[in-house]
């Protein structure tokens, strides 16, 4: 796992940044390249669009601190995936991609505690 160092006193949109670096050093290391990063829409927001080969890669970063109430990768509730695929429509619309004939998928970057995985095609 990648260790980047976290600040003492950070605020939640400082954690949630840390562990999407996090995320993106290790999909980087996989061999995905960076595209985008937190792609805001009134809809919701992309955390990380990479490439892998052909395919276009929509990416959900998760973090809980432990395990106690669930895996992190549970968090991805059905409402949260639908606003990921509708902001991900968005997104491609942007950059005249057009949904039939583009290849993508929606990922999930879960850690929990010290523990990650990465969910390929996750929904």
């Amino acid at each position: 796992m990648v260790q980047l160092k976290l600040p003492q006193q950070a605020n939640n949109k400082q954690i949630g940044k840390h562990y999407e670096n996090i995320a993106c050093q290790y999909l980087l290391k996989q061999g995905l390249l960076l595209i985008a990063k937190n792609s805001q829409y009134p809809l919701g927001e992309i955390d990380l669009i990479m490439q892998d080969k052909q395919c276009l890669v929509f990416v959900e970063v998760r973090y809980r601190k432990n395990a106690n109430f669930g895996d992190a990768a549970m968090t991805v509730t059905l409402s949260k995936q639908t606003k990921i695929k509708q902001a991900a429509q968005l997104w491609m619309l942007s950059e005249n991609l057009n949904i039939e004939d583009t290849e993508f998928r929606f990922d999930i970057f879960a850690i929990t505690g010290k523990n990650q995985k990465w969910i390929i095609n996750a929904f």
